[in-house]
């Protein structure tokens, strides 16, 4: 492993838990709405992919982002090991579910660290396997929490605290890894999880399930930015690239959101006819 500069490091500190409270915090005073686009932001895929590319170099960076796109389906394995293995409150289900929830992310890594994937064949993979979970997910009762102890200040210290140390982790392990293994690792869900364990933990396994359910139809604005910095990275740079990245996430993010609204209001509609 190379030495890293001490200002990366220090930079690296100070984006993540910056970015992790800052964008916490809008959403905590601002809306629902906002805190829900909020949670589907790439902020753990974006800091890693980024931090690799400025510590080893950009080509690597984007060597991992093309494998990112089907580590995602790791991401979805490891929502899936937590809900099965999770069922119980407390420190016990949360211990568990991790367990449970880890165990199926190496798994599936390793299977998918096997192949040899082009942007498309990643995309594709994480596509079928967001179709398979969703659908597997189904049946799964809907349970509903308030913000509080969710989105409090002393939540959001927690969850900047612990992706800020898998940032760290990741970034770390990138320079040891091939790049097939560094993009499975920026795919780990760095934000979601912090937020799954303190919703489990303060509110119960039904509301911690009820997030897994929706996750896998919030991949489209991760899809979006690891796409496309795999594509401008290399001609445009980490930085143009990065904010190219996080355009094309939050124009996702907008449609989606109003697709949304449209099929809610068309719901409501056809059950006022009724």
């Amino acid at each position: 492993m190379a030495d890293v500069p001490l200002i990366w490091q220090l930079a690296k500190l100070v984006v993540s838990i910056g970015l992790v409270l800052g964008l916490g915090a809008v959403a905590v005073r601002v809306s629902p709405r906002v805190a829900g686009l909020l949670a589907g932001y790439p902020l753990g895929t974006a800091l890693a992919l980024f931090f690799i590319g400025l510590e080893i170099s950009p080509v690597f960076a984007t060597q991992s982002a093309v494998h990112t796109l089907a580590g995602f389906t790791a991401t979805l394995a490891l929502g899936g090991g937590y809900l099965l293995c999770g069922r119980q409150e407390g420190l016990k289900g949360v211990l568990s579910g991790i367990a449970g929830g880890l165990a199926a992310w190496l798994l599936v890594g390793w299977g998918l660290s096997q192949f040899d994937f082009t942007r498309l064949r990643g995309t594709l993979v994480t596509l079928a396997a967001i179709f398979v979970f969703s659908w597997l997910y189904r049946r799964v009762p809907e349970a509903r929490v308030g913000a509080a102890g969710v989105f409090s200040w002393s939540a959001l210290a927690f969850r900047a605290a612990l992706a800020t140390v898998m940032i760290f982790i990741i970034t770390a392990l990138a320079h040891v890894v091939p790049a097939a293994w560094a993009g499975t690792l920026a795919a780990f869900p760095v934000t979601m999880l912090p937020f799954l364990l303190i919703l489990h933990a303060t509110h119960g396994a039904a509301p911690a399930a009820t997030v897994i359910k929706h996750y896998p139809m919030g991949l489209g604005s991760l899809l979006s930015y690891t796409l496309c910095v795999s594509l401008t990275y290399e001609p445009w740079g980490l930085a143009l690239g990065t904010l190219a990245g996080f355009a094309v996430a939050t124009l996702w993010l907008m449609g989606w959101m109003r697709v949304q609204l449209w099929w809610a209001s068309r719901r409501l509609a056809a059950q006022a006819n009724t």
